[in-house]
């Protein structure tokens, strides 16, 4: 699983003649000048063994839970509330690209997708079933394979977005182009380029260290995942997030100074509100990861363990925010989100009436008088 909220319930703290603040220790005063002797118990478990054989390195102990339930609270109230949000927003929207066959309308649906795909997939088995309900008590191979597809719903998440930008920097700084070369099949064979490289891409997370689980130091390949997963997912996308939003806002500056009536501001005004929030809602994320691993691991400084958790709460929060943002900005999808609840409102309204009622049309239509011919 990513790396998600506290610590691994499985982990037992050792019992050591040395007790400190947050072990579980013998009473008794420890000799002076001798080494502190770990305590094993026996196979059978029924007392505990002295001896030259009974000495074992400390391991460090894990940071705790400083967070307690709030995460499952909150991963709870997220998904409880953004999926339904994001259903209706995805339902809206597949209405206005069929009516209108705009591409944008197209990335914005495949947008929605993957949220509700990345809630489901990362909030709801990966934060809340796996880590909270089942306690990491699965089969490492389950385990891993969700780490599959948590990184492949974020990988798409991030990409699709990267293609709205391209495409709203074609159709307002090449505009003949883009006119040209848009169709609505051309559209969805982006989209799905896009969703199978995400996948693809999501594979080698298979071996990514669960540092909730995995007390071992950081090899090789998990450095090398870790600074994909920051390239892949964050700081490829806003550099070109901000290379092509710099572009367009620099193309309706100069058509404003030249009089010219800027087309596609509330295009625009969407496309910066979901990349801006993006980029100041994973940064915490990517930069807490390199900060893990380079400085201080999660399982031994509750400070790194706050921050993480705290950082995948922000990154989550941003699968939930653009409806908002779509009702802010555009007047049609607000007029299209109405029509969506009262065409889900009517039937329920009619079924509850009583029979007779609601079925028969307001004005009937005039019969034609006896022995009048057509």
């Amino acid at each position: 699983m990513q790396e998600g909220s506290c610590g691994d319930p499985q982990e037992k703290p050792q019992v050591t003649q040395d007790s400190g603040p947050r072990t579980m220790g013998l009473q008794g005063a420890e000799p002076a000048g001798e080494l502190p002797v770990t305590l094993l118990p026996t196979p059978n478990g029924s007392r505990l063994s002295w001896g030259l054989d009974g000495l074992w390195p400390r391991t460090p102990e894990r940071s705790p839970c400083v967070v307690g339930v709030a995460p499952v609270i909150y991963y709870s109230v997220l998904l409880g509330l953004g999926l339904p949000v994001n259903l209706l927003t995805a339902v809206a929207l597949a209405r206005l690209a069929a009516r209108t066959r705009k591409p944008s309308y197209c990335y914005l649906l495949a947008l929605t997708a993957s949220d509700i795909v990345t809630q489901v997939v990362i909030v709801f088995v990966g934060f809340l079933l796996q880590g909270a309900v089942l306690g990491r008590e699965v089969p490492r191979a389950v385990g891993r394979t969700a780490n599959v597809l948590e990184f492949a719903a974020n990988h798409a998440s991030v990409w699709i977005a990267v293609l709205l930008t391209v495409d709203r920097y074609q159709a307002l700084c090449h505009p003949l182009h883009h006119r040209a070369a848009s169709s609505p099949g051309r559209t969805r064979r982006a989209i799905a380029v896009v969703l199978g490289a995400a996948l693809l891409t999501g594979i080698p997370f298979y071996w990514w260290l669960d540092v909730w689980r995995d007390a071992d130091a950081p090899s090789t390949l998990d450095e090398v995942l870790k600074w994909a997963h920051c390239l892949t997912a964050y700081f490829i996308p806003c550099g070109v997030f901000l290379v092509t939003n710099s572009a367009i806002v620099h193309q309706l500056r100069k058509r404003g100074r030249g009089g010219l009536r800027p087309q596609g501001n509330k295009s625009t005004t969407i496309l910066l509100g979901v990349t801006t929030l993006f980029a100041l809602l994973w940064a915490p994320r990517a930069f807490v990861m390199l900060y893990h691993l380079y400085v201080a691991p999660v399982h031994r400084d509750w400070r790194v363990h706050l921050a993480l958790d705290v950082a995948n709460m922000a990154a989550m929060l941003h699968t939930a925010l653009d409806f908002s943002l779509y009702c802010f900005v555009s007047k049609t999808f607000r007029v299209a989100v109405w029509q969506v609840i009262h065409d889900a409102h009517l039937p329920c309204s009619l079924g509850s009436r009583p029979q007779g009622l609601g079925a028969e049309p307001v004005l009937k239509p005039l019969g034609l008088m006896k022995g009048t011919q057509l």
